[in-house]
């Protein structure tokens, strides 16, 4: 497999530490809020990655981790009159619940910061004793990483120190870059979200989180380090800094999702543009939005538009109504389904191509209207193989049909109507009644079911 890496700025071959495993740190939410489309899609492209890697042949340790305590959860927390623990929880079972409904697989961990302030302050301690990192000059108890001292720092963004956006300036700090490890507490936030350390009473900054939560669970060197695009400056930039300067090899491959855009627009909150899991789940199933989600490369923009689920939706219609018409038509005959085949090629290529989803989609959608082609002309062997293919395809992103014997009360009593119109319409014909057969098949596509007649009979589907 190959993986583009954002530090090299190429694409390289993915060759894990441990021969036949992988670990990867995903930087999980700040639960400040409820989630947005931009979440989703960036957990979904790292399970996406989890479930590839596994695949072929690797055991993966995925950790994704929640950041329960920062400056915005406070301020939320502030504006709506809550404990900030309070608002914390109540968004991380909102994230807890999309991703859910997306299939997403549970890590091996999801560690929350609040969980890890020890070995925060682990960390801090080494950089204090190397010299990389100073007590704030205000005497507060803050600490801070000296971005000058570190002469690798841009590394991973290809910056030169004295190019970067700033950040605040503070008297309390030696350059305006520096950041903070520590933020020693304020008399204006609760007491609840301050803990004791050497430097003083206080919380950890949010760079730092990260650092020591991936270190603590995959170890002082591990293999991929995901997140979205717009983590890359500052957050990623100040972890890989302060854990190579605390002696770590830290992550050999950097991984970066992209953005999000509303109708060609950044999504912001001064545009008042955001799209949040409601709107995508509202008119169309869990796997329509998980389709939709991954239907574009990861590094690429996702461009949202109000008909992008709908068509998601129609588009895995399509694969789904094959996989029940081969169901249907080949159960019974010596052209069962083989299990055991294996994945399409052209997948497979597509997938080691820095996880090329859209191109693996695409052999999906042509080994499915072969498939149906085959059904067509009674090429019972060649649907069968493609009917296999499809499955396998599908089971690997997550979008696998449901069976025959999973589908729900609903469903069979709607197959029962549409049985008995299609039996209608073939009496009609039989009677040349051509003109009531016409009518039955146009009533039925107006409600979006689509008639496809055989030699082995009539089928339906959701169109």
């Amino acid at each position: 497999m190959k993986l583009f890496d954002t530090k090299s700025g190429v694409l390289q071959e993915f060759k894990p530490l441990v021969s036949g495993k992988a670990s990867i740190y995903v930087c999980g939410p700040t639960v400040q809020s409820a989630p947005h489309i931009g979440h989703l899609r960036s957990a979904l492209v790292y399970d996406l990655f989890a479930r590839w890697l596994t695949e072929i042949g690797h055991e993966v340790t995925l950790i994704r981790n929640v950041t329960d305590i920062d400056d915005k959860v406070l301020e939320k927390a502030a504006e709506r009159k809550l404990p900030w623990w309070q608002l914390a929880q109540e968004n991380e079972q909102l994230f807890a619940n999309d991703y859910r409904k997306l299939l997403i697989g549970s890590p091996a961990a999801e560690p929350r910061a609040t969980g890890h302030i020890t070995q925060m302050v682990s960390l801090i301690q080494v950089l204090v004793e190397r010299g990389y990192a100073y007590e704030g000059l205000d005497g507060t108890g803050s600490v801070y990483f000296d971005t000058a001292k570190w002469e690798k720092y841009g590394e991973l963004t290809h910056q030169k120190l004295d190019d970067m956006e700033s950040g605040s300036q503070d008297s309390a700090k030696k350059n305006p870059q520096d950041f903070a490890l520590w933020k020693a507490r304020k008399m204006s936030e609760p007491e609840s979200a301050s803990w004791p350390s050497g430097f003083g009473p206080g919380r950890p900054g949010w760079h730092i989180e990260c650092s020591a939560m991936s270190t603590y669970y995959l170890g002082e060197q591990f293999d991929i380090h995901g997140g979205g695009l717009d983590l890359r400056f500052p957050h990623h930039e100040n972890e890989l800094a302060q854990s190579s300067a605390a002696g770590h090899g830290y992550a050999n491959y950097w991984v970066h999702n992209g953005l999000v855009t509303i109708r060609g627009q950044k999504m912001s909150k001064s545009l008042g543009n955001s799209v949040s899991s409601g709107d995508l789940f509202g008119s169309v199933s869990d796997k329509a939005v998980r389709y939709y989600l991954a239907s574009a490369h990861y590094r690429s923009v996702l461009d949202y538009q109000p008909e992008s689920t709908l068509e998601a939706e129609a588009a895995l219609s399509r694969l789904h109504g094959f996989v029940s018409r081969a169901q249907r038509e080949l159960r019974e005959t010596q052209f069962s389904k083989d299990d055991e085949l294996a994945l399409p090629k052209e997948f497979v290529d597509h997938m080691n191509d820095d996880l090329n989803i859209p191109g693996a989609l695409a052999v999906i959608h042509e080994a499915a209207r072969a498939g149906n082609t085959d059904l067509d002309e009674q090429r019972l062997s060649q649907a069968s193989r493609r009917w296999s293919e499809v499955v396998a395809m599908l089971d690997v992103l997550g979008l696998s049909a449901e069976s025959s014997e999973d589908k729900n009360l609903e469903h069979q009593a709607l197959d029962g109507i549409i049985q008995a119109l299609i039996g209608e319409r073939n009496t009609a014909r039989e009677d040349k009644n051509y003109e009531r057969a016409d009518q039955i098949r146009d009533q039925l596509l107006e409600i979006g079911i689509e008639l496809a007649d055989s030699p082995a009979g009539t089928h339906w589907s959701l169109n």
